[in-house]
């Protein structure tokens, strides 16, 4: 199986430790970090992906919004040039423990965080990294 993800989520996967929007959204979320940890690949998609699945079917939802799409396309250049590679509808990766390493240190200097602004978790996400990354689900 393949985990599909849109682009801005390589980003909140460095930082999450287990909250959401709502019960449904966070066991969800559980289930694709332990995906994840367990080395299955991620296929880049556009628009809601398996994260967003417990509440894409609200189009009021965020994860249709102009919002998003933009940020998808900052965190696809941001993660795109730390990785070198190119990160797109199609790309498939792996999120190795070399890959996270990477992410998570140009998260914590900010280089990578371009797509975060105006994000509801930025904070959260900033105090996570601030404190080393302890905590995190994706180790």
């Amino acid at each position: 199986m393949t985990v599909t993800l849109r682009p801005h989520h390589l980003l909140c996967l460095l930082t999450y430790v287990g909250k959401g929007y709502s019960p449904a959204f966070v066991e969800n979320y559980d289930r694709i970090i332990a995906r994840l940890g367990a080395g299955e690949e991620i296929a880049m998609t556009e628009g809601p992906d398996d994260i967003c699945a417990p509440i894409a079917c609200d189009l009021a939802e965020h994860c249709h919004g102009a919002s998003v799409i933009s940020r998808d396309a900052c965190a696809a250049r941001d993660v795109g040039r730390v990785l070198g590679m190119t990160i797109a509808s199609g790309t498939r990766l792996t999120l190795t423990a070399d890959r996270r390493a990477t992410l998570r240190a140009g998260f914590a200097t900010g280089d990578i965080r371009s797509a975060c602004t105006g994000c509801n978790w930025s904070e959260l996400c900033s105090e996570v990294a601030a404190g080393g990354f302890q905590g995190v689900k994706l180790t």
